[in-house]
């Protein structure tokens, strides 16, 4: 085995990332393999799934468990899967590590993992169905040589990242990206499409279908286990009137459902019966509604939101236990989203983001120009989510109703938490502006 037949290998297993840690003398199955410190934007890398609140030690403190879909390869590209493999955030600190690597595994690299010396790697290849496979080297292996010898990679906090199409290594995704953007820009108007699993383009007459058709121009396929993304960078489109205004749009970024309160407990319907009110228009419909802003009342529905556990001033989750609520008059929680399922959907997201600005036309059918200044946001993590939810920029905004067709009480729900354009950028650690006219 060496560096171009494991690049081939995670390449045909349909990994288009893979992930690279130098292991430090005590990363080990014992004390684990630290994989992030200070921010949780690791966790955006991969697709870690099912984050459970689980609590240890005499202290009693809370870190959040996500397992992993993770095998072993080995030197003839056998796989052999560790289901006990898992990512531990501690929010205290915040630190990631990787746990329960070897546990179970028929066919572990333990001697290497347990070998403890500077200079080994661990490869994590990222596959498109939510898989990841893991191979790890020895410091005197050629892997480890040819590796140190690699140049221009990326770096993501303690990973380097290796982007693949093919069996090709793409050295400047960044670059790439902006080169098909302002292709895509230069195009002109482009009619409304969209492509199925199968890669083939269809039809689309909906007003989502300027990601789509964005999407479909970029040849990304949708996979269902993330957001669109493109050589490692998610992709979003966005509404304008104007091309040099892009602080007026609103996006939505995720759409939980809650998992907590009478929300829960009794059900929507019930939900909707005590805090909803009449619809003005349609007679014997309810709907819940309007703007929650943490700590602001909605006047209409008499609640409040607000986050409980999250230190606005340290920019630090103090009780993992805590989470998003919404609270009426008495402090009842009416619907809640806990820490751990909010950072299930935000995990969905990319650490690095391109969000584009299109213009739509409706008639004679629909089409979609996109324009010329597009940001780029690098380096999410989940705590700059609730920062920017403890301070309002980010709100929830749900469209829920209970309504009478055919004799039958029915209910329709869209719980979404939303941003504007204007403060996307305070989602990352970097970002920018690019005009494509310039490039």
């Amino acid at each position: 085995m060496n560096l171009k037949n494991l690049i081939k290998l995670f390449s045909d297993l349909g990994c288009s990332k893979i992930y690279v840690k130098e292991l430090q003398k005590n990363n080990n199955s014992k004390q684990q393999i630290y994989i992030a410190s200070g921010d949780t934007q690791v966790l955006n890398l991969f697709p870690a799934k099912n984050f459970l609140a689980i609590e240890s030690g005499v202290r009693k403190t809370i870190s959040f468990h996500s397992l992993l879909d993770f095998s072993w390869l080995d030197q003839e590209g056998n796989s052999y899967p560790a289901p006990h493999s898992k990512f531990i955030l501690y929010p205290d600190y915040p630190e990631v590590r990787f746990s329960g690597f070897l546990a179970g595994c028929k066919k572990a690299p333990s001697e290497i993992l347990n070998n403890k010396v500077q200079g080994r790697f661990l490869f994590f290849g990222i596959s498109d169905n939510g898989a990841v496979y893991g191979y790890a080297v020895n410091p005197e292996d050629e892997i480890s040589q040819e590796f140190k010898h690699m140049q221009g990679l990326e770096k993501q906090g303690v990973l380097f990242t290796i982007t693949i199409v093919g069996n090709k290594v793409i050295k400047d995704p960044k670059t790439v990206l902006l080169d098909e953007l302002k292709r895509i820009r230069n195009k002109g108007w482009i009619d409304s499409k969209r492509l199925n699993k199968a890669g083939e383009i269809q039809d689309c007459n909906a007003p989502q279908c300027g990601g789509y058709t964005l999407e479909a121009e970029l040849g990304i396929i949708p996979n269902g286990f993330a957001e669109p993304d493109y050589l490692g960078w998610e992709i979003k489109q966005f509404g304008v009137t104007n091309f040099e205004r892009l602080n007026s749009s609103v996006l939505t970024l995720m759409t939980p459902e809650p998992d907590g309160g009478l929300y829960v407990s009794k059900g929507v319907r019930p939900f909707v019966h005590t805090y909803g009110y009449p619809d003005r228009q349609i007679d014997n419909r309810k709907n819940f509604g309007g703007i929650y802003k943490s700590g602001i009342l909605n006047t209409k529905t008499n609640l409040r939101l607000i986050v409980d556990g999250f230190d606005i001033d340290s920019q630090k989750i103090v009780n993992a236990a805590g989470g998003i609520y919404l609270l009426d008059s008495k402090e009842n929680n009416a619907a809640s989203w806990s820490f751990a399922s909010i950072l299930g959907h935000w995990n969905k997201k990319h650490a690095k983001a391109s969000y584009v600005p299109c213009k739509t036309e409706k008639e004679p059918v629909r089409k979609y120009l996109f324009g010329n200044n597009v940001i780029l946001g690098e380096g999410t993590d989940f705590n700059l989510f609730l920062s920017q939810l403890c301070s309002g920029n980010i709100y929830y905004d749900p469209a829920v109703k209970v309504f009478y067709e055919d004799g039958k009480e029915r209910d329709k729900r869209r719980s979404q938490f939303r941003i504007r354009s204007k403060d996307l950028i305070k989602l990352y650690h970097k970002s920018s502006v690019i005009d494509l006219d310039n490039l």
